[in-house]
């Protein structure tokens, strides 16, 4: 018997989302469902496929898989698609309060652009030159050179499944100073396992670690899939009062037989 489900599709700097209202829980959860609504071929297409659904403690709740059908950690521009899709769903006006897996998010829409909280970071390490934090899913960010040229596929690849971070995994950003208070990166994004036209958590990471022992709280934040920007305040070894900023668009909405 197929079961017939409406969805939304939302980018957010070019990293696109399957979106689906299950308040009602009817959605299956099945790792083979997931990864073949998120192929690009055989199903809808997507970067991942994100559930949104009701908490008693907050808006909404955030249930998120990337396109390998697996759920996984946190999204940053997963986070600000759904709170644009919430407040098409009329769930609130210009403030929001969502649950996440790494935990409670606020979030604020003016003009289709979406400001998200993001969690704090506490301590950033450094290995070998290089960089590891988790912004709600681990980073692993390095510094380049030409980076409109640069492999990264192939450089991302061979990071990702190193002795360290095979098993667990780990997202690598490749970030590329452009001036004083902008930056380049690009992502290869782990469950995905490719490059994207942008990661969230991903853009967070790279400003932050840009603007460590930095005197200033914001940077912006060139993705391929358009920009961003970050703000955040040093705390210490960390920060505190992550904010990352940018646009999400729905892009069409249809109905699929499960």
């Amino acid at each position: 018997m197929q079961n017939t489900i409406e969805f939304f599709k939302y980018q957010g700097t070019g990293n696109d989302f399957v979106m689906i209202d299950n308040r009602d829980l009817q959605f299956p959860k099945d790792q083979q469902i997931i990864e073949k609504i998120c192929d690009r071929r055989f199903g809808i297409g997507g970067d991942g496929l994100i559930l949104l659904e009701n908490d008693a403690s907050a808006n909404f709740k955030m249930v998120y898989y990337n396109s390998d059908g697996n759920e996984s950690t946190m999204c940053g521009n997963g986070g600000r698609c759904i709170v644009a899709f919430a407040h098409f769903l009329d769930l609130f006006e210009g403030h929001v309060t969502f649950i996440a897996i790494d935990g409670l998010h606020e979030a604020e829409i003016q003009n289709g652009v979406i400001k998200l909280k993001m969690i704090d970071v506490e301590s950033i390490k450094r290995i070998d030159g290089n960089f590891e934090l988790n912004t709600g899913s681990p980073h692993y960010v390095t510094f380049v050179e030409k980076l409109k040229n640069y492999k990264v596929y192939e450089n991302g690849n061979i990071i990702r499944n190193s002795a360290s971070y095979c098993q667990e995994g780990i997202n690598v950003n490749f970030v590329e100073k452009i001036y004083e208070d902008e930056i380049f990166i690009r992502t290869y994004e782990r469950g995905v396992e490719d490059e994207t036209f942008s990661c969230g958590t991903g853009a967070t990471a790279s400003a932050l670690v840009f603007l460590k022992d930095k005197n200033q709280s914001s940077v912006k934040v060139k993705v391929l899939g358009g920009n961003l920007k970050v703000y955040a305040e040093q705390d210490g070894a960390g920060f505190k009062n992550i904010w990352l900023e940018g646009p999400a668009k729905q892009v069409f909405k249809g109905k699929i037989n499960i």
